[in-house]
């Protein structure tokens, strides 16, 4: 009998990429199923079932433990899932798992949350407010020039964060890649870190990578058009303010 694919609740987002990524490099059937986060797509009771932190990405995966369905939430939990699924990416050894963990959740505790709102201090915010916002850019883009320096002394000793290629490396490497785009995003010159530089175009390299980052291209197109008019005073972009910035608990 055919296995069902692993269904994919994504958005073009870097924690997005990290489960695509995955996919990819382990060559595990899926499917993507589009959350339009501007739209609201992540408040649907449908997705709060799976997701009830109501974030991307969220996977179900019809062939779960015993083979029954099982869903899974967060990024960092859905890499490890996939890696105890396909053995592969993610040490069965315990003293190399640990040093695999140890990065991931250095990725999902810090470089991801302060790459997040350095990026939003210096991108987005400035279309919403007349303050210069000055302390706010500040504190978020020299916490992330202190990451990007953990993580190039890291990479300074070891071809990949963990020794080996890991889902740490996936986990991380689409955080980075708004630094390879604009120094505006985060305020960062990859330059200014090689060994992290050396690794980013490294991992870039790999097919599963470019495939995984390549999944979202349609969406990217769309949510670049969406996003264009957020300063704008209709009642469209309001609710999508609203929906993206500043929720309180429902």
């Amino acid at each position: 009998m055919t296995k069902k694919p692993i269904e994919l609740y994504f958005a073009d987002t870097p924690n997005g990429w990290k489960v695509s990524i995955m996919l990819e490099e382990c060559k595990i059937p899926y499917k993507i199923i589009p959350v339009n986060i501007g739209k609201g797509d992540q408040f649907k009771p449908s997705f709060l079932k799976i997701s009830p932190n109501n974030r991307i990405p969220a996977i179900i995966d019809p062939n779960g433990p015993g083979g029954k369905p099982i869903s899974v939430f967060e990024s960092g939990a859905i890499l490890q899932y996939l890696g105890r699924k396909s053995g592969k990416f993610y040490p069965k050894n315990e003293r190399e798992r640990s040093n695999v963990d140890q990065w991931l959740f250095w990725q999902m505790g810090g470089l991801g949350p302060m790459a997040g709102q350095a990026h939003h201090f210096r991108m987005y915010a400035p279309q919403f407010t007349k303050e210069k916002l000055t302390y706010s850019k500040k504190r978020y883009t020299n916490e992330v020039n202190r990451l990007y320096g953990v993580m190039n002394k890291q990479l300074r000793k070891n071809d990949y964060l963990a020794g080996r290629y890991s889902i740490a490396d996936m986990a991380c490497w689409g955080w980075i890649l708004p630094s390879k785009i604009s120094t505006k995003m985060q305020g960062q010159k990859l330059k200014d870190f090689p060994h992290l530089f050396k690794w980013f175009e490294k991992v870039g390299k790999r097919p599963a990578v470019q495939k995984g980052l390549d999944v979202g291209k349609v969406m990217r197109m769309l949510a670049k058009a969406s996003r264009s008019g957020l300063s704008e005073k209709t009642k469209e972009a309001k609710k999508a303010r609203s929906l993206l910035f500043n929720q309180k608990a429902r």
